[in-house]
């Protein structure tokens, strides 16, 4: 099965740095609503049978134009949502946005039983994530897309994709509309196609610099890109 896995558009949020992680979240600016009529066009020559978001609201606005235009109905799922930033929900300090990319850099590391502040295990992350994908995979098609967030994608295609790794997704942000492109199912596993339309080799070929560890790349990410995710 082929998943098209995509980044809502921008939101006030994303410009502030803010980690906005509860639902129904910020909608998308001005910006992100032209960004939601052009992913039309990105995915255009996709050929997918079913669009999926998560319960924001940002996620269904970015779906919104996409299953218009192929006649499909959005399905709204709450395990797609972003991974919650518990404690430090709102916050847009280097500290806090540090703590979260350790935490979600620790999931998509495989370590399912570290926790963000007062919020969610990995354990719970991949968990809802993955229970979507099921369903998805179960329902015939041969082809979805799922509308959804920066961490959550980052981490579940690092934790699930064989040719992904943590140094990988740290390096690379996936920007608003980003899409990345998997292929595989539950069972014989993922491989990641294209990252934001570039084409995704082996995890040694991708891997970050001789001698850097996951943790370097997780510390140094947050001041790599202005545009964080979430």
């Amino acid at each position: 099965m082929r998943l098209y896995l995509v980044r809502h558009g921008q939101t006030a949020s994303n410009v502030g740095g803010h980690l906005d992680t509860t639902v129904p979240g910020a909608p998308l600016n001005e910006l992100g609503l032209e960004q939601a009529r052009r992913l039309v066009d990105s995915l255009d020559g996709c050929d997918f049978e079913a669009i999926y978001a998560s319960t924001q609201q940002r996620a269904q606005q970015t779906a919104a134009p996409v299953a218009a235009q192929r006649g499909l109905d959005v399905v709204v799922r709450d395990g797609l949502r972003e991974i919650s930033a518990g404690e430090l929900e709102m916050r847009n300090d280097e500290d806090a946005v540090r703590t979260y990319f350790m935490g979600f850099g620790a999931f998509a590391a495989g370590d399912l039983a570290a926790s963000m502040p007062g919020g969610e295990t990995g354990a719970d992350v991949l968990g809802r994530f993955d229970a979507v994908v099921e369903e998805i995979c179960s329902s015939g098609f041969g082809a979805a897309a799922i509308v959804s967030h920066g961490a959550m994608l980052r981490t579940w295609s690092a934790f699930h994709c064989a040719n992904l790794n943590v140094d990988f997704v740290m390096r690379n942000p996936l920007t608003n509309i980003g899409v990345i492109v998997v292929d595989g199912d539950p069972v014989s596993g993922w491989l990641a196609e294209t990252w934001i339309g570039e084409p995704v080799g082996s995890a040694d070929e991708e891997a970050g610099p001789m001698g850097e560890t996951a943790s370097d790349a997780i510390e140094d990410a947050p001041g790599k890109s202005t545009d964080r995710g979430f």
